[in-house]
This record gives structure tokens, sequence and C-alpha cells, in this order.
């Protein structure tokens, strides 16, 4: 590589492109967006025809363009995956104190697994409550602390004990951290040995409503492939209601309000409730490849260095039936952001020349099943990963209109954030943290497995701070859009209602972030407080 490592950590060089301004046309965005959420693509799931007709279409898109294959002579990441298809018990019943409760699938729960099972059954696991279901050594807590959980189900809240209360430091306050989403929930109940994990859910709490839980935690699920078939994971994992957790709390003598102030506590103890849950799952299998699909734009005269580009395009495909319609066409989630970053990818088509740096345009698979395709290619990177200068994540593009503010998830993180500002600026916008920073977005997205291993990233839009209408208008549509379009069949691209000038007005600020970093010889880094910044100096170091 071009640059001296050892000095990666100095300041950044500013450096500006030379080249003419180029727009990223909206009009190219809703000829894309009109395809990607049409019927015809069947919403878009993995291992479906509605996978196949997407790939295929953003291949012949890019092709089109000249964008060239970003994978040797192919544009397209095999992923390997299992599809398992869960056939849950339609009560789970919890017994003891002498109670018997018999929650209902849909209704009071949901039952799924990761392992490759044909048949897996709770037959009188303890039932324990272990608060926030978090280890977490920097504030001194540990939820699991003297229990031993083999052989023991885990019942546990979501998000962060920070959470409403007055402590922004402790857990970061509202923010939401890594240990508030339910894939860490999952994942330290298997590394303490637990049968399984139910997760409470709160629609304040999770940021979303039980609707999302339920369309999401039925059906087929998809998973990376692994050596073991995922032996190591929870026998199942599950969500309640509130409802439900409830009458659990009331049937075992608790009070369930002080319970969840108790678990707030560093000192917190799990309590065994004296209570057991019995339930099973039939499971069938289904091993084949998804795609990730890659093009790439060599760089003109440092091309071993790579500005990336990410956007899932997989959705929900068809699913349960609300309000007479089954198929989930993900419109805003996300073929909005597929569809603008085909829109950029054919902006840097119009460049008088290939920028000097290289530029990767990665549409990743299975994001809704839990990051799957950007995880596989972080784990299998096609560019190294130290050399990939940042990434710039699409997920849910604003149709509501030109916004006054750059909302950034996860601001202070890196340099990039910085470079966004700057960028911001000259469109006459300010910036924004989180409006709503207890829902954990920056764990929700492509950009946090680039993150984890190092990639600088940044994931941002504007949407709380409208041009015309101010900021009580923008939170209501944002508002209106979770309840009653997010993970449902009425997710669609409506022309008559969706103001594109937003959207141009974002794809227009990434296309000119891509275009600085691509031409020039800025090292965006993580910031000292970052938890991602220790691997990417480690990675430096390697290079060196």
């Amino acid at each position: 590589m071009r640059f001296p490592y050892f000095l990666v950590l100095a300041a950044l060089v500013a450096c500006q492109t030379t080249q003419q301004p180029v727009t990223v046309e909206s009009s190219d965005f809703d000829q894309y967006l009109s395809v990607l959420a049409s019927d015809s693509l069947q919403g878009r799931k993995p291992f479906t025809k509605g996978e196949e007709l997407t790939v295929d279409y953003l291949k012949n898109e890019m092709q089109d363009m000249g964008i060239e294959p970003g994978n040797g002579d192919s544009y397209y990441q095999k992923v390997p995956m299992v599809e398992i298809t869960g056939h849950p018990a339609e009560e789970m019943k919890i017994s003891g104190q002498g109670a018997a409760i018999d929650l209902q699938l849909d209704k009071d729960f949901v039952a799924t697994t990761q392992r490759e099972e044909e048949k897996i059954t709770l037959n009188g696991s303890e039932l324990v409550f272990c608060g926030y279901g978090i280890v977490a050594p920097e504030y001194g807590k540990n939820d699991y602390a003297g229990m031993d959980m083999h052989g023991k189900t885990a019942l546990v809240l979501v998000n962060d004990p920070g959470f409403r209360q007055d402590d922004s430091v402790y857990f970061k306050g509202n923010t939401m951290t890594y240990y508030g989403r339910w894939t860490y929930k999952y994942e330290e109940g298997a590394r303490q040995g637990a049968d399984a994990v139910i997760i409470i859910h709160e629609t304040n709490m999770a940021g979303y409503p039980w609707f999302v839980v339920q369309s999401g935690w039925s059906g087929a699920r998809l998973g990376l492939q692994s050596t073991n078939k995922n032996a190591d994971k929870c026998a199942i994992e599950s969500w309640i209601t509130l409802d439900a957790a409830k009458r659990i709390m009331e049937a075992a003598g608790l009070d369930f309000a002080q319970l969840i102030q108790n678990a707030r506590k560093p000192d917190f103890k799990p309590q065994s409730l004296g209570m057991t849950v019995s339930t099973s799952l039939e499971n069938t299998f289904k091993y084949d490849e998804s795609r990730n699909v890659v093009g790439k734009i060599t760089g003109s005269s440092h091309p071993d260095e790579y500005i990336l580009y990410s956007a899932h395009w997989d959705h929900f495909g068809i699913g349960k039936v609300v309000d007479g319609d089954s198929i989930y066409n993900g419109a805003l989630d996300n073929g909005s952001g597929t569809a603008g970053l085909l829109a950029i990818a054919k902006a840097f088509t119009k460049l008088p020349k290939a920028p000097d740096r290289s530029v990767i345009f990665l549409f990743v698979t299975g994001e809704e099943q839990g990051l799957l395709g950007s995880q596989y290619y972080a784990e299998h990177p096609i560019y190294p990963i130290p050399r990939t200068i940042a990434d710039i994540n699409m997920d849910g593009l604003n149709p509501n209109g030109p916004m006054k503010d750059l909302t950034i998830t996860g601001l202070g993180q890196s340099d990039m954030d910085d470079i966004a500002k700057e960028e911001a600026v000259k469109q006459g916008r300010y910036i924004l943290g989180e409006q709503e920073p207890e829902k954990g977005y920056f764990y929700r997205s492509d950009h946090f497995n680039f993150a984890k291993v190092g990639v600088p990233a940044l994931f941002a839009q504007g949407g709380y701070d409208h041009a015309e209408k101010g900021k009580e208008y923008a939170m209501e549509k944002q508002k209106d859009y979770t309840a009653n379009r997010y993970h449902k069949p009425q997710d669609e691209y409506d022309k008559a209602t969706w103001d594109l000038r937003g959207i141009q007005q974002d794809m227009q600020l990434f296309f000119n972030i891509g275009i600085r970093l691509a031409d020039g010889q800025e090292m965006p880094q993580w910031k000292a407080n970052s938890e991602f910044r220790a691997k990417r100096e480690a990675d430096l170091k390697l290079m060196d």
C-alpha cells in the first residue's frame, strides 16, 4: 500500500476531489425501486425465486452500467446457509408454585432454534430470572453470577439496565449497547450453558411492536452453515409478551416491577422462579447458497485501497397475510438502500476518470435474518479488511422529503462522522446524534459487521428535522412507519406519497463522501473511546 501505516493515527489529510461534480439522479432511484419493491420480486427472500430474480437484476444493472464484476470474474459471492423451518408446539407450559400457565404460540410466545436438530424438547427445564442476561465486567455486572445454567432456562429482559435511568454513563443510559441487543442475549445464554433463553418483549424497550417478533421469528429462518451444526447454541431461542411475563411472575409470587428495579443494579443475582418450562420444536432443513452481489470500479492509481458501499437486498418474501396482502415488498427496508446504491454506482460511472482508489458496491444477503451476508463477507473478505478504507452503509433511506439534519447512528465512533459533517454542512445541514438511541440501530444493520472487524463505518440519514415542515412532522412520519409498515406487507413504494427529494439529498451526500475518500488520501480512524479501535490498530500494525 502507498500510505505508511506508522502515520495512520495522525490527523486526517484534507484532500478534495478535483473531478467535476456528478449528480445522483432521483429518476434513477425511482426506476430501480419500482422494480425492487414490485410484487414480481416476491419480497426478495433468500432461498426463493425472489432471490434469483433480485440478484440477477442487480448483476444485470451493474453490467449494463459498465461496472466490473467484484469477485474475480463473477458478480456473486456465494454465502453457504442453512434454512431451518421450525414447527413449534402450540403451547409453552409453565408449571410450579401451584400454578399451570399455558402460553399460546404467536399470541404469547414464539420459539426458534439455530441448532440443526430434527426435534428439540424442553421438558421441565428450571426457569430462572436472569435480569438483563448480561455479563459485563467493565460495569461490574454479571446477571448469571453464582448460577449454573445447565439444565435451566433463562428468562431475561430486552435492552440495557441503563435505559430510562438518570445515569447517562451506566450502560450508556438510554443509548443501547450491544449488551441490550437480542442477539447478545442468546449468545450469552449459550455461553452460560442454558437450555433456552426467553426474552421478555416490551415495545419501547425492544424498539418495535410484537407483530415484528411474530413475523420475524416464525416460519423458515436462515443461518450461516457451521461445522458443528450450531450445537453450541441454546436449544431454544424464544420471546414472550410482557403480559405473559407478568402472569408468570404473579404465579411465582413476585413483584415484577420490583424485579426489574433489582435487575438494573450491578449486584443483581439470578433468581429461580420455582417453576419449569416445557415445550418442543420440530425442524426441517434446507442447505443451499445465497449470494452477496458485488461490483467494482478499479482505482486508477491506488487500486489496492478500497472504499466500500453496502446495502442489504433481502426482505421477508411471502408470509403471513396482513390486510389482504402477503408479499413483504420491503420498499423502504431495504429496497430504498438497494436502489440508492445502484443510483450511486451509476453516478460513479459518469466520472470523467476512474477514482484513485477502488470503489466496491456490495449488496448483501440475509440482513433480516441476523446480518448474515455482511457477517460472511467480513469473515471471508474479497478485499483485505486492513486495506478497506471505510464502509458507507444504506438501510432505509428517507422518503419524507428534504431534511435539515443528518442523523448519524453511533455518532462519535469514528472520523467518518467528521467527514460526513463537513459534507453535510456544504448542503446546508447540521448533524444530529441518534434520536431513538434506545432502539440500538447501530447493531441492527450491516455496517456493524464491518465495524466489528475494524473498518470505520458510516450509517446515517436525514429524517428528524424536515426542511419545510419541522421536527414534529418528521418524527410523526418516523413513528407512523414503525407502527404501520415496518416488516409488514404494507411497506410498499407509493409514488404519490414518497418525496424523493430527501432521498436524493442523502444519496448525493453519500456519493460526495465516497468520491472524496476515493480521490483523496484520508484514512478515517476510530475515535479513542471506540470499542472498535483496537482491532483496526492491530490490523494496521500487521501491515507495517
